[in-house]
């Protein structure tokens, strides 16, 4: 039986050994919560929803001292956020516990770990590799020699093509593409022929990659996503791009070729990316920002297309919207000049 004191336990937390314990069988918001659900607080904007919670228990920060009565069991922790997603991932995950294999689509010379699950309909090629602990949805698509590491979890209808490689605790959502042919064509006599795209990606450990996302296959050698890096919905990675560490890029991002991007980067939505570029580590870009050139500097927060400095795109933007005000005061300077000359 889950109780709130158990938890503290396992995450490490603190109760008031005064209170009584408390069942918890599911996990919500602080204005959702019920009878024997678990609920946090961290932004102090929040807090009055803490007082008026119907959840049985709710992680907070260490040391947190209520200002109003409180009806739930507290249970303090130096990163509340974190702490939940711990208790969420080790009791309420609906991705956990399957096991089993359902497909008969999978080459003998396939190699299966334990406690795996392989779903119907999903389709493994000869040489594949899947790790231990692993869940492979219907519809899967894993091609010849692909590598997949232990813990990773494969929704339904990704596809894996051959020789790439998935590490370690990997998440790939719906619809997804690892590992499709590189934008590379020559032209010849008014024509283009295709290239052959003979390298594979690599995405390392801890890495996830949301739904209907496109990471294509290197030219030769290897696209890379590395270590705890994660991809929202909708992002393309062109041929031979490397992605550093711990980067977040939202939806509908796109790299083009051969980029490399530093490490703990975090890019908004709709950010473009030109080819063959390097970018420093530690760079944010801003919704819709344009990345044209080199960015050689660490620790820039950019924005606009090209993307510059966030103070320096805002004054320009300023400026703009003043001028309809210049425009205006242009005219009247003509016509003020128009009736001098006139009286002359």
């Amino acid at each position: 039986m889950l109780t709130a004191k158990t938890i503290a336990k396992e995450i490490g937390g603190f109760i008031d050994p005064s209170v009584s314990d408390v069942q918890i069988d599911h996990a919500a918001k602080l204005e959702d919560g019920g009878v024997a659900s678990l609920g946090f607080f961290s932004n102090p904007k929040y807090e009055q929803s803490l007082y008026a919670t119907q959840c049985s228990a709710v992680i907070v920060p260490k040391g947190f001292v209520p200002q109003q009565p409180v009806q739930c069991v507290l249970i303090e922790h130096p990163n509340p956020y974190f702490a939940f997603c711990t208790v969420l991932t080790n009791h309420f995950n609906p991705n956990q516990h399957r096991s089993g294999i359902e497909s008969v689509n999978i080459h003998p010379t396939a190699k299966l770990g334990s406690d795996i699950h392989v779903a119907a309909t999903a389709y493994i090629e000869e040489g594949a590799v899947i790790g231990n602990h692993c869940i492979v949805y219907p519809g899967v698509y894993i091609g010849r020699n692909v590598v997949i590491g232990d813990h990773s979890l494969l929704f339904p209808n990704v596809v894996i093509y051959a020789d790439c490689v998935i590490g370690q605790h990997c998440i790939i959502q719906a619809g997804s593409v690892i590992g499709g042919d590189g934008f590379g064509f020559a032209p010849v006599n008014g024509k283009y022929m295709k290239i052959p795209q003979i390298g594979n990606v690599i995405l390392e450990d801890w890495v996830e990659i949301g739904s209907n996302c496109s990471i294509d296959r290197a030219t030769m050698g290897s696209t890379v996503i590395k270590t705890g890096t994660k991809l929202d919905n909708l992002v393309q990675i062109a041929h031979n791009v490397e992605v550093g560490e711990h980067t977040v890029l939202a939806a509908q991002t796109g790299i083009a070729g051969s980029t490399k991007v530093g490490a703990y980067s975090q890019f908004g939505g709709q950010v473009g990316v030109a080819g063959h570029l390097t970018i420093a580590p530690h760079t944010s870009v801003g919704g819709q920002g344009g990345i044209t050139g080199n960015i050689n500097e660490p620790h820039q927060k950019l924005t606009g297309t090209p993307a510059t400095d966030v103070r320096t795109y805002l004054k320009s933007v300023a400026g703009t919207r003043k001028i309809p005000e210049l425009q205006k005061a242009i005219e009247d300077i003509k016509e003020e000049i128009a009736r001098i000359k006139a009286g002359e």
